[in-house]
């Protein structure tokens, strides 16, 4: 009998997706481990910390209850909300309604590619820093609209000019991503800038949209700030939030999206259609990771500080340029001239068997740039740093 090889072509859209760099670089890098090397990863932006002790012990209490497997409502129960309306009336001092401004999401990735399906069509724009997260760009290409990338310069801290977008732009833009602390060079925002931020979106009729992943991971005492402080702030805002990098729970795929009631309504929608909510042990436990004592994120902090230096000390030693980050678990570093950002981290990887993210993953103006992620024992680290120091100067 013959066997039928006409299939049906896939759908134009996914001609604006590939697949994901993380994706292609675990399977080389666990190739290379098969072979027996030793590669440090440095690459990918996953805490190798565990959450808090209580926290997985409130999941293993909640999953040997025999009534805890069902499928859950869409929208989380509503301890969940509730406790994520605490932790922003805590840490950021935000009010928020648990009932009408918080969308639990399975992590703030899915969150934010979904939110391009609900607001962009054809031929509008959606405003996206350069560099920035992956996410913003493909998800905006998968729904048809047009990026518009504004540049993060290092002499404006990495922050955005506003005023330098063209107005012709701006009438076609529908969203407007930012993303403090910062993914990938590590800067913060002020109080001020959000504020300024917030009345442009009002002043363009934009949604300005947050990624406030790593707002709980700060150094020295800096704020933990969220873009819907400033009045008025939730009638043109939302913020995508995740316990993934702030407690350690990346894999649990627990996040939400906090502020303008509509735009929750929207994306609740879309979601009911896309998915099926949490496990609910999942989401108690969750529940207690925000509701408990976060003295242990102050602990966990200073780790990462500690890790953060031994990567400035080395760098500094071979000349490279880094800010150092008040926040993020990132280093952003130069490259040395004559490279590009690819293959200075692909002749590394090769060479030395450290495993750095290339700059301009993130857009253009990272070329030039790598970013090093510090969420591998202190002890890895400094192996890694040798290795790369070795390396730069044979």
């Amino acid at each position: 009998m013959a066997i039928a090889t006409d299939r049906p072509g896939i759908a134009r859209r996914m001609e604006v997706l590939a697949p994901h760099f993380f994706a292609t670089l675990s399977a080389q890098i666990n190739a290379m481990k098969t072979a027996g090397m030793d590669v440090i990863r440095l690459d990918e932006g996953a805490p190798d910390l565990p959450p808090a002790k209580h926290i997985i012990e409130a999941l293993e209490l909640s999953a040997e209850k025999p009534d805890r497997h069902s499928y859950q409502p869409h929208r989380g129960n509503a301890n969940l909300r509730q406790a994520w309306a605490g932790m922003y009336r805590r840490v950021y001092g935000v009010d928020v309604d648990p009932e009408k401004e918080v969308l639990p999401l399975l992590g703030s990735k899915e969150g934010i590619f979904h939110l391009a399906q609900v607001y962009i069509e054809a031929g509008d724009r959606v405003l996206i820093p350069d560099p920035g997260y992956i996410s913003y760009t493909r998800g905006t290409l998968f729904a048809g609209g047009e990026p518009y990338y504004f540049a993060l310069q290092p002499d404006k801290g990495y922050l955005p000019d506003f005023g330098a977008i063209p107005g012709d732009v701006l009438r076609r833009a529908k969203l407007l991503w930012l993303n403090y602390p910062n993914n990938p060079t590590g800067a913060v925002a002020s109080a001020e800038f959000f504020a300024e931020a917030v009345e442009f979106a009002r002043t363009h009729h934009l949604l300005l949209c947050h990624d406030a992943a790593y707002t709980q991971v700060t150094y020295h005492g800096e704020p933990s700030l969220s873009v819907l402080a400033p009045p008025g702030a939730k009638e043109v805002a939302v913020e995508f939030n995740t316990l993934s990098k702030s407690h350690n729970m990346a894999g649990w795929r627990v996040g939400a999206l906090v502020g303008n009631p509509e735009v929750i309504r929207q994306l609740f929608v879309l979601k009911t259609n896309a998915d099926s909510s949490h496990f609910l042990p999942v989401m108690e436990a969750a529940a207690a990771a925000m509701q408990s004592d976060q003295h242990w994120l102050v602990e966990r902090n200073e780790i990462y500080r500690r890790r953060r230096d031994i990567v400035l000390e080395t760098l500094q030693r071979l000349g490279l340029s880094a800010q150092t980050p008040r926040a993020s678990f990132y280093v952003w570093s130069s490259i040395p001239p004559g490279w590009s950002s690819v293959d200075f981290v692909s002749a590394l990887l090769k060479e030395a068997q450290v495993s750095l993210t290339p700059g301009v993953l993130f857009g253009q103006n990272g070329e030039g740039y790598v970013r090093i992620s510090i969420t591998a024992p202190a002890e890895r680290i400094t192996q890694a740093m040798q290795r790369l120091e070795n390396w730069i100067t044979i």
